[in-house]
């Protein structure tokens, strides 16, 4: 006589990856398009410290907390204050793009959809960057803050906006820094079910202490980011969850909720896993593999 065996739960199947020499040339892309789109922004000097003099003058009518509290803080120690700036020049890319490949191995379907934010929020900021040029705080003779970079290093700028041929100094507004920060946050708490994924917020807020501090950037930097994702966020709804994407640890119900969505659509099978009869009345379930 065969032994019964167990059906294969439904639903079971992950959400397929797409493919990865497609995925690396779309990532690499956008990371170029975010450098070189700068670049063409560059120049505008006298239109960029004049569009700096309206946010500082515009961030002081708000009553905003000054940026020189946060650099106060930082410059407490040299060691503090090098460490600040690393922070600034290592963890940005580097960040983002753990974030893409954790994503892109463990949850497909959220990695589909936080390259589709990414993408359309560094679109959004490049388009910003080349309508309104902004000089940096740090740039800023009014605010009285200090070049952390180029002061105690180590810097991702050269020392004149003019000569620097890598980056363009005057793409202040929005700070993408903060906005891919933010959304790598967002995207973590999105795709996992762990008690302590809120603690991801702890990234951008740091970063936020990180741009303010270096003077890189001012607090309306980070907002019209914030702002900028959020309508994004508002527009690129994240996906369901799957039952392959319940990690270990995580609560049985959120798996057995997404299970369900995946089975939309499909007949529900009784608990007794049988057929009714004519009259009603459930017959045997019939086991896989027994003779008939």
């Amino acid at each position: 006589m065969e032994l019964p065996t167990e059906p294969a739960q439904k639903g079971s199947a992950a959400i397929p990856r797409p493919p990865l020499v497609r995925e690396i040339l779309l990532v690499a892309g956008l990371f170029l398009v975010y450098k070189l789109g700068r670049q063409l922004a560059t120049g505008h000097t006298a239109e960029a410290f004049g569009n700096a003099h309206h946010v500082w003058d515009l961030e002081r009518f708000l009553h905003l907390p000054g940026e020189g509290s946060v650099q106060s803080a930082v410059l407490h120690g040299d060691t503090l204050v090098h460490l600040v700036n690393t922070y600034y020049a290592t963890v940005h890319f580097p960040a983002t793009l753990a974030f893409l490949v954790w994503l892109y191995l463990r949850r497909p379907g959220h990695y589909r959809w936080a390259r589709r934010v990414l993408a359309a929020v560094t679109a959004a900021a490049l388009v910003v960057h080349l309508t309104f040029p902004l000089a940096p705080p740090r740039m800023l003779a009014a605010t009285g803050l200090v070049d952390t970079g180029q002061v105690y290093g180590p810097t991702v700028y050269g020392a004149s906006p003019e000569s620097d041929s890598l980056s363009n100094q005057f793409a202040a507004m929005p700070s993408l820094h903060f906005g891919w920060a933010l959304m790598v946050a967002v995207g973590l708490i999105a795709a996992t079910r762990s008690r302590w994924r809120w603690l991801w917020l702890l990234h951008p807020l740091l970063t936020l202490l990180v741009i303010v501090g270096t003077a890189n950037h001012y607090w309306l930097d980070a907002i019209v980011a914030a702002a900028l994702l959020g309508i994004v966020l508002a527009v690129v709804r994240p996906p369901r969850r799957t039952p392959a994407a319940a990690g270990p640890g995580e609560k049985a119900e959120d798996a057995e909720d997404a299970e369900d969505t995946a089975d939309a659509g499909s007949p529900v099978p009784h608990a007794s896993g049988g057929r009714d009869a004519p009259d009603g009345v459930p017959e045997a379930p019939a086991l896989v593999g027994a003779r008939r």
